[in-house]
């Protein structure tokens, strides 16, 4: 991995196409939330099926709490669409099989020169795609547990959400006040 890409760092704002074969950057795909962002070998591989299908389990409480998640693979259209479909993911997936994000991050597995494909990460990503944290999963137990990501995702929004704890300061009182700039969903209604 590129030695700028370090928690606190923007991670790349990358724009490819989806399993629908429209072009999406990330950024628009995060939103103001936090994001999981996985590199994935490609739908060949095997682990990534057992960490894709511990994700879609893990999907629904994703989908509640105002996170994203997104996995881009070194994978062709149609295989791309294979793989998301095999594994029940409801994400969206981006497909890179001319190698940008292996070759611009320098994540080219070397080892494997038949598939030539990424070394595997998953990233945590806070809004505006700043690094979190970041797992290498070229040896499995390298990969983020869905405990472990619960465990990013907590303080990622602890960081980035000013009403995490609504028994802060001053909450109640903007509140109240009609002031809902500070509250997550509340804060784009027009009176906010």
């Amino acid at each position: 991995m590129r030695a700028d890409i370090v928690p606190g760092a923007v991670f790349p704002d990358y724009e490819l196409p989806d399993q629908e074969d429209v072009p999406r950057k990330l950024s628009d795909l995060q939103g103001e939330d936090p994001m999981i962002l996985t590199l994935a070998r490609g739908h060949y591989c095997p682990k990534e099926h057992q960490q894709h299908l511990e994700l879609a389990a893990f999907y629904p409480k994703i989908a509640v709490s105002y996170t994203q998640i997104v996995t881009i693979a070194t994978d062709e259209h149609h295989t791309l669409q294979e793989f998301r479909s095999s594994v029940g993911a409801q994400w969206p997936f981006l497909s890179d099989p001319g190698r940008i994000v292996q070759r611009d991050l320098d994540i080219a597995e070397y080892t494997d020169p038949d598939n030539d494909p990424m070394i595997p990460y998953t990233l945590v990503l806070k809004p505006g795609l700043v690094v979190h944290s970041i797992y290498n999963g070229y040896w499995f137990w390298g990969r983020p547990t869905t405990s472990e990501l619960w465990q990013d995702l907590r303080a990622a929004s602890s960081e980035v959400r000013p009403d995490w704890d609504l028994s802060k300061p001053g909450l109640r009182e903007a509140w109240d006040s009609g002031d809902h700039s500070a509250f997550h969903g509340w804060n784009k209604r027009p009176n906010a």
